[in-house]
């Protein structure tokens, strides 16, 4: 299978296709390769692509303003963003950037008329991501509201360290402490000292420029407030 089409065949809107539809639509979907911190997609510039995430991690954020950068979802291999009305994706004020060195597929307004919503199929699958990235942003405004920064982080952190086979060590999160205070909308100074908390924990392990989760179970069980004795819950932030 052809890198272009393997490309389309993580993403779970065209997982109904077959082989050959698969093929027919990575030939209209060109690989675009991004190092870690670019902007792909800048409100200021706006363009009406369809960006499909082969592999890496996108941020996509809001300027307040006070110039304070707001992030509005994290997005990971599978995920599909862009400024395409056609089929109800809308960045508004929301900036892309990737965090680590990513992989993209694009796709333009006509491919995605005439490929994508002339297939029932891709239709529904859209309508369903639609649906779970407006229950994303709930959940995230929920988070913003009810959790610590350390349990805000935790699942950051858990989120970010998946995608590795059962059984094996979590992929090292190669990100600054400045980069995840954005991710979970916080200063640096309180996330390095919510990183230090977690650390003390043996949730995970600080290094220079990245950080290594230990057990992704006892992470997620932090952040749901699972892993610890009542009297054991830490001050709200």
């Amino acid at each position: 299978m052809s890198d272009e089409v393997y490309c389309l065949s993580e993403v779970d809107l065209f997982r109904d296709l077959s082989r050959r539809e698969m093929a027919e639509l990575g030939a209209r979907a060109p690989l675009r390769d991004v190092p870690a911190g670019q902007v792909v997609f800048s409100p200021e510039r706006p363009t009406d692509t369809l960006f499909i995430i082969k592999r890496g991690w996108i941020r996509l954020y809001q300027i307040s303003s006070t110039g304070q950068a707001v992030t509005t979802a994290v997005l990971g291999p599978g995920s599909v963003f862009g400024e395409v009305p056609l089929v109800g994706l809308r960045m508004g004020r929301n900036w892309a950037e990737s965090l680590e060195p990513s992989r993209l597929c694009l796709m333009g307004p006509q491919d995605v008329r005439d490929l994508l919503l002339a297939d029932p199929r891709i239709a529904a699958r859209i309508a369903e991501h639609m649906f779970e990235r407006i229950s994303e942003l709930e959940h995230r405004l929920t988070d913003l509201a009810c959790k610590t920064l350390s349990e805000r982080l935790a699942e950051t952190l858990w989120m970010l360290s998946k995608g590795v086979s059962v059984g094996t060590a979590p992929e090292p999160v190669r990100l600054t402490h400045q980069q995840l205070a954005g991710l979970v909308n916080a200063t640096r100074e309180r996330t390095t000292t919510a990183l230090g908390e977690l650390a003390d924990r043996g949730l995970l392990r600080l290094h220079r420029g990245k950080i290594t989760v230990t057990s992704r179970e006892r992470l997620r069980s932090y952040a749901d407030s699972l892993g610890m004795a009542p009297g054991d819950l830490p001050k709200q932030e």
